[in-house]
């Protein structure tokens, strides 16, 4: 093998993830290059993630090239890919984790006033702040990075959330006001990791790229993911779920919130299958702490 296609969204961020990929190939002998795509959620950035479909937008072009041939591998954040991989693909695994956390930038919480306008385009991390922080107006705001910076003190806005990894990717971690604590602000399944992903008859590309695969961050984002599966939900439901793993030992931290945030269950548990483990704390926050009657689950 000479050369690698890697299938990425054309964002300043997923290109950045995306070279992370081919210097890392690089390492082991192998060329790559990008093939930069524009995806539904890159087109239809004025629009909610629930209006344009939530779960899958920023994935299934990028999932595409590489069904049909333009590409040899797709590069995703972890966070906006489906827990359930199409057919004709193979989840090989997770390259990278920066830190999971989400981050204010703008304000802090404690120096955010009483009725302080925050903007995100996130259901889970709305939630979670009016969970907090009910006196918070929280506005709708997408795109890229660049344009979600650089709406914190502008337009009425006194605060934006963002993933702490984007920005540390980015050279942008000065702008941080505050880290927040992901104890309690559970970040989404799978953020901070870039995943990979090739076509399940290419055991020649699925095998070099498990040369550069970080297997403990894969193994947490393993157990996050099989919790998303069993919930049958996606970035636009307001979840999220944590993990950390040392050998064989998973820790699984996860939450259901209320659409409103006026309530949420919480739950961590532990395990040596991080599949099983992901599926059986969802089933304890659906069904046994009463998270399927949590405002905007039904």
């Amino acid at each position: 093998m000479t050369q690698l296609r890697l299938a990425t969204r054309r964002s300043p961020l997923a290109l950045i993830q995306a070279d992370v990929v081919r210097r890392r190939l690089a390492a082991v002998g192998v060329d790559a290059q990008l093939v930069p795509l524009e995806t539904r959620g890159d087109r239809d950035h004025d629009a909610s993630l629930t209006a344009v479909g939530g779960e899958g937008i920023f994935a299934v072009e990028v999932q595409r090239a590489v069904l049909d041939g333009a590409a040899d591998v797709a590069v995703h954040s972890a966070k906006d890919l489906p827990s359930t991989t199409p057919d004709g693909l193979v989840f090989v695994g997770v390259c990278e984790r920066r830190d999971a956390a989400d981050a204010l930038v703008g304000r802090s919480l404690a120096g955010l006033g009483p009725g302080a306008t925050v903007a995100t385009g996130s259901p889970r991390r709305r939630a979670l702040l009016l969970e907090r922080r009910p006196d918070l107006r929280v506005v709708e705001l997408r795109g890229n990075m660049a344009r979600r910076i650089a709406a914190a003190g502008h337009g009425g806005v006194d605060a934006v959330v963002v993933a702490v990894a984007a920005l540390e990717r980015l050279d942008e971690s000065g702008v941080v006001a505050e880290r927040l604590d992901p104890t309690w602000f559970v970040p989404q399944v799978g953020q901070g990791a870039i995943a990979l992903e090739s076509r399940d008859d290419d055991d020649v590309t699925t095998s070099t790229l498990r040369d550069i695969l970080d297997a403990a961050a894969g193994i947490a984002v393993e157990a996050e993911r099989a919790f998303q599966r069993e919930l049958g939900a996606g970035c636009s439901i307001p979840a999220g779920a944590h993990a950390r793993s040392a050998g064989v030992a998973v820790t699984l931290r996860a939450v259901m919130v209320a659409v409103d945030g006026s309530s949420s269950v919480r739950e961590t548990m532990s395990g040596d299958d991080p599949r099983d483990l992901g599926a059986r704390l969802a089933r304890r926050l659906r069904d046994e702490l009463g998270g399927a009657d949590l405002a905007g689950w039904r």
